[in-house]
């Protein structure tokens, strides 16, 4: 059974498309990059937003963490709200509450803005746990985010196998995997062609309603 279940934010709780997306071209334009079209900028949605600008910019760290602290400018001001709960994830939050289940945010976002984006949708308080990176760029990875939330938890190491990461990006699967916890994959968040099952996701779920009946059952 799966008493501990960590949930990814972007994507998986909520659908951050817009605020994402329009941030991270306003920082690409202001720096010089262009204006690429929103569409080609959905690989920002889900990893650490410094890997990422390094990745598409082809630039090395410094700079990519520059163009984190303009992204910024923007999202934390407008983008943050650019944002809407997935249908459904609400009444599944509730269920699974009342069932007993022990409910965390484990994201790779600033636990500032998680915090904000929570409270906007009344989800904080179905959460027991909220752990986030820092605005600093520390613990961004995953896996560190992941030990966070089992160690604010005080859960034991017998306790890792009713622990359950649920996400939607291979980073996800690959944090769950470095802490030695399953790991569920949704597919109507922002996974690119089998990202999910070639990263190895113990579980592929389609929707929210399956998410939902799965962990009732599991």
């Amino acid at each position: 059974m799966f008493q501990y279940l960590f949930f990814d934010l972007d994507g998986t709780l909520t659908d951050p498309k817009e605020g994402i997306t329009k941030s991270v071209q306003y920082a690409l334009e202001k720096e010089g990059y262009g204006k690429p079209p929103l569409e080609s900028l959905m690989s920002f949605i889900g990893p650490p937003l410094h890997a990422e600008f390094c990745r598409y910019c082809h630039v090395d760290e410094e700079e990519g963490k520059r163009l984190v602290s303009v992204y910024r400018e923007r999202f934390a001001t407008v983008g943050l709200f650019e944002n809407k709960v997935f249908p459904g994830i609400v009444p599944m939050l509730a269920r699974l509450q009342k069932a007993g289940k022990v409910l965390a945010v484990a994201t790779s976002k600033p636990t500032v803005f998680t915090e904000r984006i929570l409270d906007k949708f009344d989800l904080t308080p179905y959460f027991d746990v909220v752990v986030g990176s820092n605005l600093d760029g520390s613990r961004c990875v995953k896996s560190q985010v992941i030990e966070e939330v089992i160690n604010r938890l005080s859960l034991k190491e017998e306790d890792r196998p009713r622990c359950l990461m649920i996400g939607d990006r291979k980073h996800d699967i690959a944090g769950a995997k470095e802490c030695g916890i399953a790991s569920a994959g949704v597919l109507f968040g922002y996974s690119q062609d089998n990202e999910l099952a070639l990263a190895g996701a113990d579980y592929l779920i389609p929707t929210v309603r399956r998410l939902e009946q799965f962990l009732l059952d599991a």
